[in-house]
């Protein structure tokens, strides 16, 4: 029988290191299975990652990956892997509530979502779905549906959203690698919340289904080498083509790991420090000095580093929550009456904000959108790399509905993180630091617009570069 110790050590292993380990025949697919879910099995009752566990499947697909390992027909990218996928993730035969009890009857997917179905053609052993908040737009772990998700650094703390059950199982190390979506952060902000590395990659790289402005699908895991391996399956094409707004972009993801940047790689770049959103929440003076400790790092590896101003004008950023406030209430109005009473009181007070709006003013709010938009670019385009907080704030208690427990303030957190969803630009997250409460903070690099891989190469060159006291040593 395993040991203790024996089912710890597997469970740690980043997905990199389990291919390794299958390679030399160090252990088995199988052996990783049953490791990672006696490791579920003793946390997640007090961390609520999972809305469903898919044990049955998934010891059917480790037992084909050790079949193929031992038979030489391994798939050696993700083959064997355990993985899990948020909620809203289209697989057959699994209902999509969205996190809230107000859609507690929905009915079965009638067949997996493009991403499903490309990790599952890699031999990627998928564990479960992971929860996410109500109806997907808050910031939190809390949901009428499943309860409060907690963070594995901390239970008081929250875990963040809405890829919430993602960020929890991923620190919590129930697998390496985890796929959320992201709309306005909601990649970002758990992998900040709880030390992780994370990936919005650029518009429409990552095929999505059902497609829409800003929506993004990316990986949350431990190192930025198992975000790059996850990339190399997520980011092809979905062989029904049902996201209309793809492109393909050939990419070598792999460089990422085999071609690493050096000090004489950054010294090229020219690199912006935004600590300053301009509308939103205050940036918190610790959170402040971890991003401009990273800025130092890279100006000593002889990067050219300048501070830029707000991206962002308060009127947009007002607009922009009014736009999301009317895609809330759409989901709230579409309900029963009783389905209604079943959600979330905080989200359906949110969502009401804009029941009353006209189609002029839902158009206005659109229109500013779309500006913000092109002042985002125009603020970034000249430079190599952004700099900047991945929230404003660190980690708030785990049953708050969001950073202030305000619906008036619901979405002020995103501030940092919102203006990449619709400028479509690449945007990476590394744990760069704790508050002196032990709390993580991540810092966001920004990048240009299909340069996914470069940006990596640089988050990376960060990971390795840090401090040793901005490491994560993960929860046990």
């Amino acid at each position: 029988m395993a040991t203790t110790d024996h089912i710890s050590e597997l469970a740690a292993l980043t997905a990199s290191e389990l291919i390794d380990g299958y390679r030399q025949k160090h252990f088995t697919p199988s052996e990783v299975f049953s490791a990672v879910q006696a490791r579920i099995d003793h946390l997640n009752p007090e961390i609520n990652a999972f809305y469903v566990r898919e044990h049955a499947a998934a010891e059917r697909a480790a037992d084909q990956s050790t079949a193929r390992w031992s038979g030489g027909r391994a798939n050696t990218v993700l083959d064997g892997v355990p993985i899990t996928l948020k909620e809203n993730l289209a697989t057959v035969g699994t209902p999509s509530p969205a996190g809230t009890a107000a859609l507690a009857d929905a009915a079965p997917a009638t067949e997996d979502g493009p991403v499903a179905g490309l990790l599952s053609a890699a031999g990627a052993v998928r564990l479960g779905k992971t929860v996410m908040p109500e109806f997907g737009m808050l910031t939190s772990g809390v949901s009428s549906l499943h309860g409060v998700t907690r963070n594995p650094w901390n239970l008081d703390w929250t875990v963040g959203g809405s890829s919430s059950g993602s960020s929890a199982a991923a620190a919590a190390r129930f697998g390496p690698i985890h796929i959320g979506t992201d709309i306005g952060g909601s990649v970002r902000l758990p992998a900040n919340w709880t030390g992780l590395a994370a990936l919005k990659p650029t518009y429409a790289i990552v095929p999505v289904d059902v497609p829409y402005i800003g929506r993004h699908v990316g990986p949350l895991a431990r190192t930025i080498d198992d975000v790059a391996r996850a990339m190399q399956i997520i980011a092809q094409p979905d062989e029904r083509y049902r996201d209309y707004t793809y492109q393909e972009r050939p990419a070598d993801w792999g460089a990422v790991a085999s071609s690493p940047y050096d000090e004489s790689d950054i010294a090229k770049l020219r690199v912006a420090i935004h600590t300053d959103a301009g509308c939103g929440l205050p940036t918190d003076p610790e959170v402040r000095a971890v991003i401009h400790s990273v800025g130092k790092a890279f100006e000593e590896a002889g990067a050219c580093v300048e501070e830029i101003d707000p991206i962002m004008t308060p009127h947009q950023f007002e607009m922009l929550c009014l736009f999301f406030r009317a895609r809330a209430w759409r989901e709230v109005k579409n309900v029963s009456q009783p389905s209604r009473e079943a959600a979330l009181p905080y989200f359906v007070q949110w969502a009401l904000g804009a029941a009353d709006l006209s189609a002029t003013e839902l158009l206005n709010a659109y229109d500013t959108v779309q500006a913000m938009r092109g002042a985002v670019i125009q603020a970034t385009r000249s430079y190599d790399l952004v700099l900047s907080p991945v929230a404003p704030v660190a980690a708030f208690p785990a049953d708050w509905c969001g950073p202030t427990n305000d619906p008036a303030t619901a979405l002020h957190d995103i501030v940092y993180t919102v203006p990449y969803n619709f400028s479509e630009q690449p945007a990476a997250t590394v744990n760069a630091g704790f508050t002196a409460d032990g709390r993580p903070v991540g810092v966001q690099f920004a990048g240009r617009r299909f340069d996914d891989v470069r940006l990596l190469q640089t988050a990376r060159w960060f990971e390795q570069a840090r401090p040793v006291t901005a490491v994560p040593v993960w929860p046990r």
